[in-house]
């Protein structure tokens, strides 16, 4: 996924009123930009931190810029928690995310559940359609990506329906999608929400697939790199 206006690097001045955000440009002035991002972004908002902002295509759009990357050590992060969908849909079309190959069609936003809609529900003639949720995943405490980073009923409510239509014989998948380049596995931050944690071992039992995926990024652009192993929860 390349960014259709180049990015601008700026420096992170504060986070606030949890969607909103200040920076300060590189070629000068302030501005404040949104965060479409409802965590609680832990280690990505210290002040000072670079940033890189994206410009609105909307000149009339009322925030000029939206908060996309910030450098942590000498990587990137993704905190832009709309950019997963179409990263996953790029990748399963490039054939980048193996298990989800095969497939003739990809649908977006399907009903099923308890109204709810799927991220992608994936179909062919010779086999079960395949449901699709896919989470943003920008937490990191140690060497693995972790997810939630702050409670997630919606989240949980997911891998329920994923197991649901599991057990309908259809397949069903948990794809994370990890905005950062520095972990070596993925794990599920339990202390956070553990809820989720129950949710996910019960999901995984009930025949729901888990696959995280590490991301490359730099300022023009962001894609799907590798698989990272997913460690069981204790």
């Amino acid at each position: 996924m390349r960014f259709p206006l180049p990015l601008r690097r700026a420096t992170l001045l504060k986070r606030y009123k949890r969607f909103m955000s200040d920076h300060r440009l590189d070629d000068g002035g302030t501005v404040t930009a949104h965060v479409a991002n409802p965590g609680a972004m832990t280690g990505l908002v210290d002040a000072g931190l670079e940033t890189w902002l994206s410009p609105a295509a909307n000149p009339k759009r009322k925030l000029p810029f939206s908060w996309e990357m910030v450098r942590i050590g000498e990587g990137l992060v993704g905190v832009n928690a709309s950019r997963p969908n179409a990263l996953a849909r790029e990748a399963i079309e490039a054939g980048t995310i193996p298990p989800l190959a095969g497939y003739d069609t990809i649908r977006r936003e399907v009903a099923y559940g308890e109204r709810s809609r799927v991220d992608f529900l994936l179909e062919a003639p010779d086999r079960p359609p395949c449901y699709v949720e896919v989470k943003n995943v920008h937490l990191k405490r140690g060497p693995a990506a972790e997810f939630p980073d702050s409670v997630t009923a919606r989240g949980t409510k997911h891998l329920r329906e994923l197991a649901a239509v599991a057990g309908q014989g259809a397949r069903a998948v948990m794809l994370y999608i990890v905005q950062r380049e520095d972990c070596d596995a993925f794990a599920l931050a339990a202390d956070i929400d553990p809820a989720y944690a129950v949710a996910f071992a019960q999901a995984r039992a009930g025949g729901v697939e888990a696959l995280a995926y590490a991301c490359r990024l730099a300022p023009d652009g962001i894609v799907v790199d590798q698989p990272l192993p997913i460690e069981d929860a204790d």
